[in-house]
């Protein structure tokens, strides 16, 4: 479905496209191969938040915040699902017709006129709908591993929903949903700038705007239970098939090709960090390992469906030696307060993913084509110019909508309530029975 001469998700420009003449979407156009892989991918993607990303932000909290990071994902997962229903899938994917560049339109809240036999392409809309769902979820939800252990569950839910409409939204629909960086020809396959450089950004802020917990950097604050940190991890390893691979909309060979580098890229990734640790510290750890993995899936993300193996390869060793020293930079230089390392991983990974696809997506390289007549250079320079646009934008409105809140409700629990831990505070819940 996608030209190996196109350098965006052409799928989805294609879907995008669609929307507005939903005349061209016969029911004898289904094919059932494609709307089975995606229905897969959907559950995949899903599975990524709940209980993937859930109990692998769970594991690295305190035991008494347990609880809370695990509310926190599961009411993203809800909210969110109401507000794409509401109009933020509408003001993505449907024709926005003078002001199409920069904002999708109206005409799709709370989808009218959907139907069983309604088809985006030659899937269901509603299997196109729940899909793109799945990644407006994990997007603030990834958010949450910045703020963890100190922001009111309130704050969370407002700055969540906020942040979806007004930061992921546009940014989303300028490259998906036929916008202005589309037209320029920005290569993003599933989501290095949408969502990992966006929310690694806001997460950046999220976490300079609330300030440190209380104790940090001087009190240890390890994961309380490591295996559920693997657990979880393991859990986005597979799910992530369904993120990249999925992405390609089809059931075809570059759906196959895009689950193969995203596995080379997870792999080479864990094992380039685990080697960088062992050496410095003297042994690997099991933490390094899977934060390793989450680098190079982040990192490989937005050229999964552009680069072969080799490039794969090259990209994941690359996440695992950037995101390694961001992490090291942040933490220990900068002293900043990002609970779990959103930033340095998903952000620093997607920003050097998506730069390394306008380079490895070359035939030369072993990718699968460059647009014609555009170079390296050329490609890499729209990949620039994506990348500075979406840490402005996100780092802007993300700044003005906590700044905003924490006006009018307060972002931080009190430093009573934070030594007491935000299971009981705000829940009146406990993770573990002896706690």
């Amino acid at each position: 479905m996608q030209s190996n001469k196109m350098p965006f998700s052409a799928s989805k420009k294609l879907i995008s496209s669609l929307l507005f003449l939903p005349g061209l979407a016969l029911a004898d156009q289904l094919n059932q191969a494609n709307t089975a892989w995606v229905l897969t991918s959907t559950a995949l993607v899903l599975f990524m938040t709940i209980p993937g990303l859930s109990l692998f932000y769970a594991g690295l909290v305190r035991s008494k915040n347990v609880l809370s990071v695990l509310m926190q994902c599961f009411a993203i997962t809800c909210m969110v699902s109401i507000l794409w229903l509401a109009g933020v899938y509408s003001f993505i994917f449907a024709n926005g017709g003078e002001l199409q560049k920069f904002i999708g339109g109206a005409s799709k809240v709370f989808l009218p006129d959907i139907s069983t036999a309604a088809l985006i392409g030659n899937i269901p809309e509603t299997v196109f709908f729940m899909f793109e769902m799945t990644f407006a979820i994990i997007t603030p939800a990834l958010i949450v591993g910045a703020f963890a252990e100190r922001m009111k569950f309130s704050a969370m839910l407002w700055f969540s929903g906020l942040w979806l409409v007004i930061v992921y939204m546009p940014i989303c629909h300028w490259i998906w949903g036929g916008g202005w960086l589309a037209d320029m020809g920005v290569m993003d396959f599933a989501g290095g700038i949408v969502i990992h450089v966006n929310a690694g950004v806001a997460a950046l802020v999220a976490a300079l705007v609330l300030g440190k917990r209380k104790g940090f950097p001087t009190t240890a604050m390890p994961p309380h239970n490591m295996t559920m940190v693997m657990t979880g991890a393991g859990m986005l390893w597979v799910g992530w098939f369904g993120f990249n691979a999925g992405s390609a909309l089809t059931a075809d060979g570059r759906a196959g090709m895009s689950m193969l580098v995203t596995h080379i890229g997870a792999a080479s990734g864990s094992l380039t960090w685990m080697f960088i640790e062992w050496k410095r510290f003297g042994k690997p750890s099991v933490l390094g390992i899977v934060t390793g993995m989450v680098a190079g899936l982040g990192t490989i993300t937005p050229a999964s469906g552009f680069v072969g193996p080799a490039g794969a390869l090259v990209i994941g060793i690359a996440a695992g030696f950037v995101c390694f020293y961001a992490t090291q930079y942040v933490k220990r230089t900068l002293k900043i307060d990002d609970s779990l390392d959103v930033f340095p991983v998903h952000g620093v990974g997607g920003v050097t993913g998506s730069l390394l696809t306008g380079v490895f997506a070359a035939s030369g390289l072993g990718g699968l084509g460059l647009a014609e007549g555009v170079s390296i250079m050329d490609q890499v320079s729209v990949q620039a110019l994506a990348i500075v646009v979406t840490i402005s934008w996100s780092a802007l409105f993300s700044y003005l909508i906590l700044k905003l809140l924490d006006k009018l409700i307060g972002l931080r629990v009190t430093s009573d309530q934070e030594v007491q831990g935000l299971d009981q505070v705000l829940h009146e819940e406990t993770g573990y029975l002896d706690l």
